[in-house]
């Protein structure tokens, strides 16, 4: 059975480029350093079988690298999905407007594995 255990939420830009993976990957580091659980070690889990559920809005997700995104987590098993949300505000001098990402992260485990095992 997989249940959620943490939800980080986390927000990034890109100023001048209009680089809505770098905006994505910054929201997800944003995220991500929020916090330092150790869930993992809490449940008797290896960091790998770390579930991570990630959903970034941007206003082009076409344009956004899932596989860069996913290459942010170090460990775990990221599921990246990049729907449309985020801002794109405009510059007064006209150039490419400033991007915003927004992202939230789940992380879960199949809890029935520790069951199996005699576990939590």
């Amino acid at each position: 059975m997989k249940r959620r255990l943490l939800t980080e939420f986390g927000m990034g830009t890109s100023l001048r480029r209009q680089d809505y993976t770098e905006a994505s990957v910054r929201a997800l580091r944003d995220a991500l350093w929020h916090n330092s659980i150790n869930l993992a070690e809490l449940f008797g889990f290896d960091k790998n079988a770390m579930l991570i559920d990630v959903e970034v809005g941007v206003q082009q997700p076409e344009a956004v690298d899932t596989a860069a995104l996913a290459a942010v987590f170090p460990y775990g098993q990221p599921v990246v999905r990049v729907v449309k949300g985020g801002l794109d505000v405009p510059r007064a001098d006209g150039g490419k407007p400033t991007v915003i990402a927004n992202a939230a992260i789940s992380v879960s485990f199949d809890m029935s594995r520790a069951d199996e095992a005699g576990g939590e």
